[in-house]
């Protein structure tokens, strides 16, 4: 077989140029071996990255609206949040995928403290601040004072705890619900729910 007689699937974006670097190289060429080897195709590749792209904070609201309002779903999305996102078309394979969620008595807030790791399909691309160092070493040793400084004043009868991502192991924190919103939809709740929330740097949802 000559190097014409196979399809190493290029499949490169309109954004993204010929790689020139040694790093990019060593990618694409890992790429196409896992294509060739069959551990996925391309067009499994190109549906992972048009997903990726459309993702945005609106998922992570839809899961919450619906944990809102539907007590046997929170319930199923506290004890298996992998399982439970599948319900309503989102997926985060080969991920594990946990849930946290804020009581009158404790704030969660996630970091990734070795990198970024972040549930993109869920809640879009990661903001710059969740890959700062500064942000990734401090709010494990100081999260009351990283927290103030996004506007989260903390009481001292509130505990604060820090969920550390991994390789493996996504999460996302599932706010208090807005008090007066007993009789919203769960598109309107959704649109309550920001990024912030969704990450633990936003307590106090607001109705406009």
């Amino acid at each position: 077989m000559t190097d014409h007689d196979h399809d190493h699937s290029r499949t490169f974006q309109p954004d993204h140029a010929e790689p020139t670097s040694d790093g990019a190289r060593i990618g694409l060429a890992l790429r196409e071996l896992l294509i060739e080897a069959g551990h996925y195709t391309a067009g499994e590749e190109q549906s992972v990255i048009e997903a990726m792209q459309g993702a945005s904070p609106e998922n992570g609201g839809r899961i919450v609206a619906k944990a809102w309002n539907d007590a046997e779903y929170k319930e199923r999305l506290l004890a298996n949040g992998a399982e439970a996102i599948k319900e309503l078309g989102y997926e985060l394979e080969p991920y594990e995928f946990t849930v946290m969620e804020n009581t009158a008595d404790t704030h969660n807030v996630i970091v990734c403290t070795l990198c970024s790791c972040y549930p993109r399909a869920l809640l879009g691309m990661s903001p710059a601040w969740y890959k700062s160092s500064s942000y990734r070493a401090r709010v494990v040793r100081e999260p009351r004072s990283v927290l103030a400084e996004f506007g989260v004043e903390l009481s001292d009868d509130v505990s604060v705890r820090v969920h550390d991502s991994t390789a493996e192991l996504r999460y996302m924190v599932l706010p208090q619900r807005p008090a007066g919103t007993d009789d919203w939809s769960e598109a309107q709740l959704a649109k309550l729910v920001t990024r912030n929330s969704l990450v633990g740097t936003e307590r106090d949802l607001k109705i406009a």
